[in-house]
């Protein structure tokens, strides 16, 4: 078989696929920076033209995100998180909450069914860092975000636990958006406490009901804000 000439079109290809691999391998986590051009130029050993072609695929896709003085950030972890996130992104909160729903009352099922003594453990202390800073509600989601990945990470089911980590930014804005038109924040406390009550005890039906309460409150909520007009979905 003959050796064909290197395209360019394969060259910028393969750069895509190299700069992918190192954002799936974790190796620049979703949110951080990464390396500037001069150096990636170097590790790459390929000119400065194909790089941007190659980055820019990547924006395109919604992997990467660049920032206007700042650099080239880590949007999503995946070619597919970023295309569920753009979805998402269109959709309105009431269909995401619908969405939570689905996918974290079988989440909740497993994790009380599967979870470890450290799972617990990382559930509750999430959970208690979501107390510490509920009157700050950037920092409040961020914490509850990262509450409801503990009980994720708690099923052991690797494919759920990165489709429901490809949801987050959407799972943000949902939240986000409940906590800054209700202020029901102590409402979500309790709620959120009887879910990892069932989980304790390893109850899988308790789990399910509890889930529906923190997804019920939160929609009751927003219909309240809905009839009053204070809500664009």
């Amino acid at each position: 078989m003959s050796l064909q000439k290197t395209v360019r079109s394969s060259l910028v290809k393969q750069i895509v696929e190299q700069l992918a691999k190192r954002v799936e391998a974790g190796d620049w986590k979703v949110g951080e920076r990464i390396p500037p051009e001069p150096e990636l130029v170097e590790q790459l050993g390929v000119s400065r033209n194909t790089l941007r072609e190659a980055v820019q695929a990547l924006i395109h896709t919604g992997m990467l995100e660049a920032r206007q003085g700042d650099g080239t950030y880590v949007r999503s972890s995946s070619e597919f998180g970023a295309a569920m996130q753009r979805r998402l992104q269109r959709s309105a909160v009431f269909e995401i909450l619908e969405v939570r729903y689905g996918l974290e009352r079988e989440i909740a099922r497993l994790a009380a069914m599967r979870r470890s003594s450290s799972d617990l453990a990382n559930i509750r202390e999430k959970l208690e860092q979501a107390y510490q800073v509920f009157q700050d509600v950037d920092a409040y989601v961020r914490a509850d975000v990262a509450f409801h990945i503990a009980i994720a990470e708690a099923t052991k089911n690797s494919v759920m636990i990165d489709l429901y980590k490809h949801m987050t930014e959407s799972l943000h804005l949902s939240v986000n958006s409940t906590v800054d038109l209700t202020g029901h924040i102590q409402t979500q406390f309790k709620t959120h406490a009887e879910l990892v009550e069932a989980i304790s005890i390893q109850d899988p039906d308790a789990a399910e009901a509890a889930v529906r309460n923190v997804i019920e409150a939160s929609k009751a909520a927003l219909a309240s804000f809905i009839q009053e007009g204070d809500l664009p979905l």
